[in-house]
């Protein structure tokens, strides 16, 4: 199976990752030279992109999910009998699902 990548990739600026490490750690030195590195020294900061995601995330959880004024406009059509339903399009919209469905679980 092939993997394409078809969305945009995330901006990256220059400073989003950063990385601290022991002071005593000489900079050369690294698991090839010898030095080992205390797993409590080492630490890794986030950039904006997860600040982002995060954000985005509250601001989904808190969208409605049904629009109330849609409903109210609907029941009062009902109730007054404006609200038609037309059924060939029902049906059409109910096919086009199921077959999105079928080819969904083919894959």
């Amino acid at each position: 199976m092939k993997i394409n990548q078809t969305g945009k990739p995330l901006p990256v600026s220059g400073n989003t990752e950063s990385t601290a490490r022991n002071p005593a750690a000489k900079s050369g030195d690294g698991p090839a030279g010898g030095a080992r590195i205390p797993a409590d020294s080492t630490s890794v900061q986030l950039g904006t992109t997860g600040a982002q995601l995060r954000e985005l995330e509250s601001s989904i959880a808190s969208a409605p999910v049904v629009d109330s004024q849609k409903v109210a406009e609907i029941k009062q059509a009902i109730s007054d009998g404006r609200f038609q339903v037309n059924a060939g399009v029902v049906a059409d919209k109910l096919i086009d699902t199921v077959k999105d469905l079928i080819s969904a679980s083919q894959r």
